[in-house]
């Protein structure tokens, strides 16, 4: 009785879809795959630079979901650079400029070649309006990551030492 009555809900109960770890790895690998395709094409950039531009732009769409209140299906090249920049200073702090550095990351350029090998290898979308273009000079490295860092100058107050005591 039990089973007639399973075979005649099964067809209105809804689908629930649950991933299997092997399902879930399969994507990660594609990842992997299309890594090791771009490092050997295009070795300017490290493995973890390409890592890291998955998650910054992960954090750029959460970012904006939480500005806007909707989904984002597409992040241009300027925000996703503000996105990275964020990202970075998040992760690395005063170290984000040598790290990114470390991986070949040197200019706002460096991130659209980065974005295009990734469109190449089908891991990234584009439209048609999006281009290299996007990504020339939207900001200077030394400016983004080590400015938020340096000492703020005086306010055009000079210090004075305490008058030394005669003895």
């Amino acid at each position: 009785m039990i089973n007639r009555a399973r075979d005649l809900l099964e067809p209105i109960l809804p689908v629930i879809v649950i991933h299997s770890d092997a399902e879930l790895n399969m994507q990660k690998i594609g990842f992997t795959e299309a890594l090791d395709s771009i490092v050997v094409s295009d070795p300017r950039y490290q493995r973890d630079a390409y890592v890291f531009l998955r998650d910054a732009l992960d954090y750029t769409t959460k970012q904006q979901k939480k500005l806007k209140g909707a989904s984002i299906k597409h992040v241009a090249g300027p925000e996703l650079l503000g996105g990275v920049r964020e990202y970075a200073l998040r992760e690395f702090g005063p170290m984000a400029l040598s790290v990114l550095s470390h991986w070949g990351v040197n200019r706002c350029e460096d991130i659209g070649h980065m974005v295009f090998n990734l469109i190449g290898a089908g891991i990234f979308g584009k439209t048609d309006e999006d281009s290299m273009d996007d990504f020339k000079a939207v900001y200077d490295f030394r400016d983004a990551f080590v400015k938020p860092f340096q000492p703020e100058p005086p306010s055009g107050k000079e210090l004075s030492l305490p008058a030394a005591k005669a003895g």
